[in-house]
């Protein structure tokens, strides 16, 4: 790709439309990628596929498994090792039923004296048995209960691994009930996986559920929530709108003697700038500050993001100042942020000043910079422009949102530049911006709204 069109730099020619002052120091110019896909942000070059290992065992038949056991004995010098008969037994469990890994192991056993199953060796068999077709925790129970009767007992490390096979096989109200077993009889979980299963039930069952959950694992096994805890707590809550409660849980916090870091924050303010509440996201950034806590690139990208959304630009373009006196470079968020704001108000060219800008600093414009700046073009009516920045963004193979390919259609049907909307139907549809349907449902809509617009003498 080239640098920025010439006729974009006419935008830059009003110095009241953007100060270089936003940031005082100076860097080379920074052009667009070229067209070498590699190049591009968001992409990647193509990783070779790695080969899987080939399984020994063909068939999950337990006497076939038995006589290749038995060969490989024959055959061959076996290491007293433990893990070479673990991975013996792995790859037999892979494709075996629970019961049958159970009499393949006893049969290693004795046929091979010198074999001790270690922990490693019943964990292989949790795995399996927390994937079992049985909806009940019998299989579970029959392993453990074995592991026991080996002199194997269940730590937290097996407790771990209980909970996330369970987990990975959508059995989240099983694990819970397994945890509450496994604390009462052999271990409490660590706080990783008490978070994991926090983190678990945060995404599918409701707030109550998961506060039982807690409120019971405190008193009865005395296992805490952490600052982790209330984090992943503050995040759901924020994600479901629910502010109101995410502020509880700071009180909470405070209350237990937990002293909020960056990432809580941030996930607090992120909430209130996802429903356009760019004033209490302030008031939350102020109330860090007091308690002492320094804000990071994510926390000034969340609030120039709120900031700009709730149309409160020039605040945005004052912490961007901010910012970068505390260290903190602005990166393509940060920019895409405050050309989306920019947009917003109608001050397009101020956001195409913005663009160079954010180039000679040495950030990378990524697709949503240009299909930010695309939406925004066609809804100021600056046609030529728009169709210039959508010629740099084909160029680079860069892909075009929904939103910014409805708007540019329908900018393109309305001037009767029908050709050109179906050419850009045609890229959206090879570049895979968008599925065949919805790339055509938009069109075949926006045409039928331009011809009876038209019959109508409607202004379009």
């Amino acid at each position: 790709m080239g640098k920025i069109p010439p006729s974009f730099r006419s935008a830059l020619s009003n110095p009241n439309l953007i100060r270089s002052s936003l940031i005082s120091s100076p860097s080379k110019p920074q052009y667009f990628p070229k067209k070498n896909p590699s190049n591009f942000p968001g992409k990647s070059r193509n990783k070779p596929q790695q080969q899987q290992p080939l399984s020994l065992f063909k068939s999950p038949n337990l006497q076939d498994a038995k006589n290749i056991f038995n060969t490989i004995l024959k055959t061959s010098n076996s290491p007293n090792d433990s893990r070479f008969y673990n991975s013996l037994l792995q790859s037999y469990a892979s494709i075996s039923t629970i019961n049958d890994s159970i009499a393949f192991l006893r049969h290693m056993t004795k046929t091979q004296p010198s074999f001790s199953p270690d922990k490693p060796t019943y964990h292989i068999l949790l795995t399996q048995s927390c994937k079992s077709t049985d909806s009940t925790l019998s299989p579970i129970h029959q392993t453990l209960n074995l592991m026991v009767s080996d002199g194997v007992n269940p730590d937290k490390a097996t407790v771990d691994l209980a909970v996330r096979a369970l987990c990975s096989a959508d059995r989240v109200d099983d694990a819970v009930e397994l945890i509450n077993e496994l604390s009462s009889k052999h271990c409490c979980p660590d706080t990783y996986t008490f978070n994991f299963l926090v983190k678990k039930l945060c995404k599918c069952r409701t707030l109550s559920t998961v506060y039982n959950f807690i409120d019971e694992m405190r008193s009865k096994f005395d296992v805490k929530p952490d600052l982790v805890t209330y984090t992943i707590l503050i995040d759901n809550v924020c994600n479901t709108k629910n502010l109101l409660e995410a502020m509880r849980l700071v009180e909470v916090l405070d209350e237990e003697g937990f002293k909020p870091d960056c990432f809580l924050y941030n996930t607090i303010m992120k909430g209130f700038c996802m429903l356009g509440r760019g004033t209490e996201a302030v008031e939350i950034y102020n109330r860090m500050k007091e308690k002492g806590v320094e804000p990071d690139l994510v926390t000034y990208n969340t609030l120039i993001y709120g900031l700009s959304k709730s149309g409160r630009v020039s605040e945005a373009k004052k912490l961007l100042r901010v910012m970068v006196e505390r260290g903190h470079f602005p990166d393509e968020i940060t920019y895409t942020s405050l050309m989306n704001g920019m947009c917003r108000k109608g001050e397009t060219l101020v956001a195409l000043a913005l663009l160079e800008e954010m180039e000679r600093r040495g950030c990378s414009p990524n697709s949503c910079t240009y299909n930010t700046l695309l939406h925004g073009l066609c809804k100021s009516r600056m046609f030529d422009k728009a169709m210039e920045l959508y010629g740099v963004m084909k160029s680079g193979d860069l892909k075009l949102d929904m939103a910014s390919y409805a708007t540019f259609v329908r900018t393109l049907c309305s001037i009767g530049r029908i050709a050109d909307a179906y050419e850009v139907f045609d890229y959206a549809v090879e570049s895979k911006s968008l599925t065949d349907v919805a790339a055509y449902s938009t069109l075949e809509s926006t045409l039928k709204w331009f011809k009876k617009a038209k019959e109508e003498g409607l202004k379009v």
